[in-house]
């Protein structure tokens, strides 16, 4: 099939690799130049774990292109896919202005029967005020079909190729059958093609969001008390996790979650809960856990050091909001390093990938550090905020040599609390008792 995929941000641009390594013809449509012209030379702006050889290898076959041509890629395409980005204001509200000048543009230059696939995220209602954007331009049928991603950073290129599920939001069963052939490669178990009405389509994505965030902040709340009941949240997790109605994922214990879905589909959840008069009173406290465990994490670091915050260096590894990703958007460690330098700590830190836009983000208050044990130099704390391959099994006697004081805060319970007491370290984690020294 021939294929447009308008926006080439983190979605459109794992969708159209894929699409076209599934042996479809795909142009890539974006405004920005600069980025058109540094994809065409295969330089990735984001890192997504095999992301770049596809691209690579679908560039030389000819089945991918990039380009600023939105009217060509149009007219050559039959199905359209949107996703450009929906910026979100102060009340969480999405701006579905860059949305909609895609759709009338759209409408305006299609030249026949289009089926136009919304892959951003987007309200839900969106359905009908696009449908009525591409409507006043053009006179040619169409069909409007919801298809939502359901990406993790870090797997995107697992998760589209081998899907849990693809659901379509459609009215016209014409465009589901054209939307099965096109999803044909990926998909190889016909019961996780779901098809639903539009609506359903979008609320979908917006509730399996809200749903793991929930999880994650419930399992938080529950370290929380954990700490002070003396209670390990580790048990805790291995025995409510082995219960088959409630399963392990999205159930560890950490600095909170972060990222570019969580955070904004919550907001945006509770802000369509207003707009209709529903209070989304679930959503709205797996939102205030999330900030409350990020202000309780650094208060721990802030009351151990007291009063010689000043005087403190903190070695932080981990910068991007989870592993096997570049993205910092919303990540724990951007947001208590903020805190940290405005106590007047000094940090260095180190991340495998994040380092640029990180820097980028922080500024020179804080040092970028190529090697992970160089950060821990005349630090009196190691902090650590993602969970890297890297930093999960790392040489204590090393991290014990460089550290001023064998302290480590573990922001995503890495490591095993007796072995490190017995390396001397003090170590402070999430949701199980402090350890100190074993003599």
């Amino acid at each position: 099939m021939n294929i447009s995929v308008v926006g080439t941000g983190y979605v459109g641009l794992v969708a159209g690799a894929c699409f076209a390594d599934g042996g479809h013809r795909v142009i890539c449509v974006d405004s920005d130049e600069r980025k058109i012209h540094k994809l065409c030379n295969n330089d990735i702006p984001i890192y997504e774990p095999g992301l770049s050889e596809i691209v690579q290898r679908n560039l030389r076959s000819g089945r991918l292109s990039f380009t600023t041509d939105l009217t060509s890629a149009v007219r050559q395409s039959r199905i359209v896919f949107i996703a450009v980005g929906t910026p979100q204001g102060d009340d969480g509200a999405v701006d579905l202005t860059s949305i909609l000048e895609v759709a009338r543009t759209i409408g305006l230059v299609m030249d026949g029967y289009r089926v136009v696939v919304m892959k951003s995220t987007v309200p839900v209602g969106t359905q009908r005020v696009v449908s009525e954007a591409i409507r006043s331009q053009t006179d040619h049928p169409f069909d409007y079909v919801s298809n939502p991603e359901f990406l993790k950073e870090g797997a995107a290129v697992e998760d589209f190729t081998r899907p849990d599920r693809v659901v379509i939001g459609a009215t016209n069963p014409a465009a589901v059958e054209i939307m099965r052939e096109l999803y044909a490669s990926f998909m190889r178990r016909e019961e996780r093609f779901l098809i639903m009405d539009p609506a359903s389509a979008e609320m979908t994505k917006y509730a399996s969001n809200a749903m793991l965030a929930t999880r994650i902040s419930f399992m938080n709340e529950i370290a929380g008390l954990c700490e002070r009941t003396g209670a390990d949240v580790e048990n805790v997790r291995r025995g409510i996790g082995s219960d088959s109605r409630i399963g392990s994922a999205f159930l560890f214990a950490g600095v909170g979650y972060g990222g570019s879905c969580f955070p904004k589909d919550i907001r945006a959840l509770v802000s369509m809960g207003r707009s209709v008069g529903h209070t989304m009173q679930l959503v709205s406290a797996a939102q205030e856990v999330n900030a409350h465990q990020r202000h309780d994490f650094a208060k721990r670091i802030f009351d151990y050091f007291g009063d010689s915050c000043l005087e403190t260096t903190l070695a932080v590894w981990g910068l991007a909001f989870k592993a096997w990703t570049d993205d910092i958007r919303e990540s724990p460690a951007i947001a208590m390093i903020r805190m940290f330098v405005e106590r007047g700590m000094q940090v260095q830190a180190h991340d495998p990938e994040a380092m640029a836009t990180a820097q980028a983000e922080l500024g020179s208050k804080v040092v970028m550090c190529e090697d992970a044990y160089t950060a821990l130099d005349g630090a009196d704390a190691l902090v650590v905020f993602t969970d890297w391959p890297q930093y999960r099994t790392p040489d204590f006697d090393t991290i014990a040599a460089r550290l001023r004081r064998k302290v480590l805060f573990d922001g995503r319970n890495l490591y095993d609390p007796r072995s490190l007491a017995k390396k001397g370290f003090e170590y402070f984690c999430i949701g199980r008792p402090y350890v100190s020294p074993t003599p």
